[in-house]
């Protein structure tokens, strides 16, 4: 399956995963937040979880009775648009699953690759200068798969709102959308009525206290996967982190390919897959 759009696949320099190394804003510079991006030919997703987000009594407490510090945790999922002018190369960032609400605004930045492992984004609609280098062991093989619905046959379409996968290299994360619903509105609605542009999570976590669960049951995860295993090692679930999961996949045809998971053997929608070189 090819993407729903027309954009050339990213090149080579992008792929990979990126560990960013430094944030500056007006007046503030950051170094300490754990902050990666995961890049395909295609498909990119994004975690960043700040220190304030994991104080204290954030680390050990029930799965059922999430922090509002979570909130302040940032992640998305969608696809990638890298394009050239004379002024610069610059990449969009096309959420589809975000964490976060609406910010309002394209995520877009100029990029500067001062080394062929490390790049400079420094944004085209916010006031933010980023350091990203690539990790090693992140290129060669990479995956993405999106969750179907439940159906008894083949041509199941994609789930709203489901998970999806994404490998490359030695490095995988899953990425499971909040399953929220707002009464009196039907489908899966991500948001309440009076969330507006440019509010945070943490806003309308505030707003909404009694809804705090549903709000930041949103899942990221991130780690290594070595001979069919993957180590958790960051997540927007923090009871997650450290958990070992048996994990494998086979393709089976152009569109689909097998999961097989201590909960046993699924069919997912190819969305890219290439064996590397």
């Amino acid at each position: 399956m090819t993407a729903t759009d027309d954009f050339a696949d990213v090149p080579e320099r992008y792929r990979g995963l990126w560990r960013r190394l430094q944030l500056d804003v007006p007046g503030l510079r950051d170094t300490t937040t754990w902050a990666h991006w995961l890049q395909t030919a295609r498909w990119h997703a994004d975690l960043r979880v700040p220190d304030a987000a994991r104080p204290a009594e954030v680390v050990g407490a029930p799965s059922h009775s999430p922090h509002p510090a979570l909130a302040l945790q940032t992640g998305f999922f969608g696809r990638t648009e890298v394009y050239l002018q004379p002024a610069g190369e610059r990449c969009t960032w096309h959420r589809q699953l975000d964490v976060q609400p609406d910010r309002g605004r394209p995520d877009t930045g100029w990029m500067a690759f001062e080394q062929p492992d490390c790049v400079v984004e420094t944004g085209l609609h916010g006031d933010f200068r980023e350091v990203w280098q690539r990790v090693p062991g992140s290129t060669g093989r990479t995956m993405v798969l999106a969750e179907l619905a439940p159906s008894t046959g083949d041509a199941a379409p994609l789930a709203t709102h489901g998970a999806r996968w994404l490998l490359s290299g030695q490095w995988l994360m899953r990425v499971r959308a909040r399953r929220i619903r707002w009464s009196g509105e039907s489908g899966a609605a991500l948001w309440p009525a009076d969330t507006a542009p440019g509010d945070t999570l943490a806003t309308v976590v505030f707003r909404h206290p009694e809804s705090t669960a549903a709000l930041l049951d949103f899942e990221i995860s991130f780690g290594r996967w070595c001979d069919g295993v993957w180590a958790i090692e960051r997540s927007t679930l923090p009871a997650l982190e450290g958990r070992r999961e048996s994990l494998g996949w086979r393709r089976l045809d152009d569109r689909l390919a097998e999961v097989t998971s201590a909960a046993g053997t699924e069919r997912w929608q190819v969305l890219e897959w290439s064996d590397g070189p």
